[in-house]
């Protein structure tokens, strides 16, 4: 069954509203490129959801800013870790957490120095979580695996410790029932 959909404008927002018969009571909204997805149920009063608009997509933004403020955080403990291990050579300039790494637990973009980081480490411990920022961090300076990539990190502590546990995460993902692993 097709979906009516319509665009507004909501808090200098491009809104996209998308109604479904299929959809009986809940509300979703979340952002998708340059606008924000607000999916509601066919039957809801104009004025009802005009609303749940107006509503959800104060939520998506305010959640955005919420992230950008933990980026900032990010940023600050990879700056820390880059002077404690890479005696600063190494400057990010921005770390985020996305929702879109499902192979690997983070990736870098020397070119702009930007390092992404998968929301999945969100509460796992801090050495595990430092162990893939600086993992990030050395490529920026090395792209590869080779010999002089692991010599960047030979100084980090825990870092058996810390691959080992995304290991150990990777593999009991790989149990039947449960999603893909991610590549270490």
């Amino acid at each position: 069954m097709a979906a009516d959909n319509d665009l507004l404008l909501v808090e200098g927002m491009v809104v996209e509203v998308v109604r479904s018969a299929r959809r009986r009571r809940t509300i979703s909204a979340h952002r998708v490129g340059d606008r924000i997805v607000v999916h509601v149920p066919a039957r809801m009063s104009r004025a009802e959801e005009a609303g749940w608009v107006e509503q959800m997509t104060r939520r998506v933004l305010a959640g955005e800013r919420k992230s950008h403020r933990i980026d900032a955080e990010l940023l600050e403990r990879a700056t820390a870790l880059s002077r404690r291990h890479l005696d600063g050579h190494a400057e990010p300039a921005s770390v985020r957490w996305v929702d879109n790494q499902i192979s690997c637990w983070g990736s870098c973009t020397p070119a702009d120095r930007s390092i992404r980081l998968s929301r999945r480490l969100v509460g796992m411990p801090d050495y595990v979580i430092d162990y893939v920022l600086l993992h990030e961090l050395a490529h920026l300076l090395v792209p590869g695996h080779g010999r002089e990539f692991w010599d960047l990190l030979a100084g980090y502590p825990r870092l058996e410790r810390a691959r080992g546990y995304l290991e150990g995460v990777a593999a009991a993902v790989a149990l039947p029932g449960l999603a893909e692993p991610p590549a270490a």
